[in-house]
């Protein structure tokens, strides 16, 4: 299986590399870029493994970070829709498809 990242998804995972990296330096940055991109890992064997968000859409949150990513599977792919800050509007990518 793959995956592609929405673009606004590209966008949520830069804003939240640059935070850590302002407030916490590069090594910071890269754990939680090396977290996420365990989860996706994770995600890409068992895609089913996160919680179902909707009809289409599921969340699995990261570990060590206050963040979910927001997935569905389409034709045996896996597309990142959204990496929400848990402090974050609710709302944020919500009509993301």
């Amino acid at each position: 299986m793959t995956y592609s990242l929405h673009r606004g998804a590209e966008l949520d995972l830069l804003e939240a590399a640059q935070f850590y990296r302002r407030e916490g330096g590069v090594m910071l940055a890269n754990r939680f870029l090396s977290e996420f991109e365990r989860v996706v890992e994770l995600l890409l064997e068992y895609p089913g493994i996160g919680t179902p968000a909707d009809e289409l859409r599921r969340v699995h949150p990261l570990h060590e970070f206050p963040y979910s990513v927001i997935y569905r599977e389409i034709d045996g792919r896996l597309r990142i829709l959204v990496v929400r800050a848990h402090h974050r509007d609710p709302d944020h990518g919500e009509m993301r498809r």
